[in-house]
């Protein structure tokens, strides 16, 4: 080729450069994901359950393609719309999409803005089937429900958004279920800005625990929330017999409650009256029925004296569970791990992805983001290489997904020529392996 084809930098005359190096993409990881939703058959799933209330015959882009490039560009942080102009003719995803082209952001909106109520049934039934799949690979034996609720940022004048009073901001306020033991999002619903914690709790759980408790393996079920989720309601669903979940969840601090800890309170003072520098604890139990309590209840509780204060810190529980005190409360105490969670489907998946102006809207949208999360979670803990499971979405997508590769079209083949230089190519090679292992039982 021709010198007058380069150009050469004045910092070094010996620096070339042109842009006829071929077909390349910075997201080679991807075909792992891709062998990985095809090994579980999601895409399957995905184009069997899914459809919006779209009429038209003619469409180039369906919906279940929309669908699976929305995941993959979440896959790949590609959280904007418009990031799907950049990347039409992108040789990794046109070709994991099987299409010439990829759908352009008006072809994305256009998407969002049909979906409604069906479509939000829909993204439950898909879930749903995901996570049957999942699980008869690998059955849990134990399924803990962490119960919490977030706060989703939103902008200008959306439907549903609110001042929330205990984040002090604007925004939605979705409820959201974890399994603390492996961090699958068992649900998440987009809520008022103004909804209070509680509220509609018992409903948002009671599908999470019919499905849990109809399943073949029938895990043991636990549950814990802190004191905004203190609702009898939501004690007497767990304490169904179709269901008979444990639970601890936080009481808020009154005087009935201090008076009837006021004797430990008091111990705990004369412990500590000649040092009042040291830590210093003391637990104890007792039966309580509040006003709007169908019956007595067991409550655990725990003071404390941090180091160096004075004062008395107060921690009371009511649980079903009948283990001893310090086991509740150090259970409880573990549902800190619920915010690593959240953190990670905010910061490594895009929850805060709610710009539409319309809620019903937002709520799908959400969903997707959660979906993505939930197969991104699958596909470390069955298939990813032993040295990155415990490692966070971005690190994973940075060190793995993120891989240089050129593309190379034969009249019957695609080759994939991955960076040479990578150096994580064991680990590229251990996860492939890690999939193709894999035996679904499938519907």
């Amino acid at each position: 080729m021709s010198s007058l084809d380069y150009t050469t930098l004045e910092s070094n005359k010996r620096f070339k450069l042109n842009f006829d190096g071929g077909d390349l993409s910075s997201d080679a990881g991807l075909l792992l994901i891709k062998e990985f939703i095809s090994k579980l058959h999601f895409d399957k799933l995905i184009s069997s359950i899914f459809h919006t209330n779209d009429f038209s015959s003619r469409r180039t882009h369906k919906d279940d393609a929309n669908l699976l490039q929305v995941i993959y560009q979440i896959f790949s942080a590609y959280y904007e719309d418009d990031c799907a102009d950049e990347l039409t003719n992108d040789p990794i995803l046109t070709a994991v999409l099987a299409k010439k082209s990829l759908a352009s952001q008006p072809t994305l909106s256009r998407f969002y803005n049909r979906m409604d109520d069906n479509t939000l049934r829909q993204f439950d039934n898909l879930m749903k089937a995901m996570r049957r799949i999942v699980y008869k690979i690998k059955s849990p034996e134990f399924i803990l429900l962490d119960l919490d609720s977030t706060l989703l940022d939103t902008y200008g004048k959306q439907e549903g958004e609110d001042f929330n009073f205990h984040y002090q901001k604007h925004g939605y306020h979705p409820l959201v279920c974890y399994d603390g033991l492996t961090g699958d999002l068992l649900k998440i619903q987009l809520r008022d800005g103004a909804a209070y914690s509680s509220n509609g709790v018992a409903d948002f759980l009671r599908p999470v625990l019919e499905e849990l408790s109809s399943m073949e393996f029938a895990p043991e079920l636990s549950l814990r929330g802190d004191s905004g989720f203190a609702t009898p309601e939501l004690y007497e669903l767990c304490e169904e017999d179709n269901y008979k979940v444990s639970y601890a969840i936080r009481l808020k601090i009154n005087s009935k409650l201090r008076s009837l800890v006021k004797a430990e309170d008091e111990l705990l003072f004369k412990m500590t009256q000649k040092n009042a520098v040291d830590y210093a604890v003391v637990y104890g139990e007792f039966y309580y029925q509040a006003r709007i309590w169908n019956k007595p209840r067991r409550v655990v509780f725990k003071i404390e004296k941090p180091y160096n204060q004075i004062t008395h810190m107060y921690t009371f529980i009511v649980t079903n569970m009948t283990v001893d005190i310090k086991s509740v409360i150090k259970f409880y105490c573990g549902r800190g791990n619920m915010e690593n969670f959240i953190k990670e489907s905010k910061n490594g998946f895009d929850f805060g992805a709610v710009s539409s102006h319309s809620k019903l809207v937002n709520a799908n949208r959400l969903q997707i983001h959660a979906l993505s999360y939930n197969i991104f979670n699958w596909f470390k803990r069955l298939a990813l290489c032993a040295s990155m499971k415990k490692q966070c979405a971005d690190t994973i997508r940075f060190k793995l997904i993120k891989i240089a590769v050129k593309v190379v079209r034969s009249g019957r083949y695609i080759y994939f020529k991955l960076c040479s230089s990578c150096p994580y190519i064991s680990e590229f090679y251990e996860t492939l392996t890690n999939i193709n292992s894999l035996q679904p039982q499938l519907e």
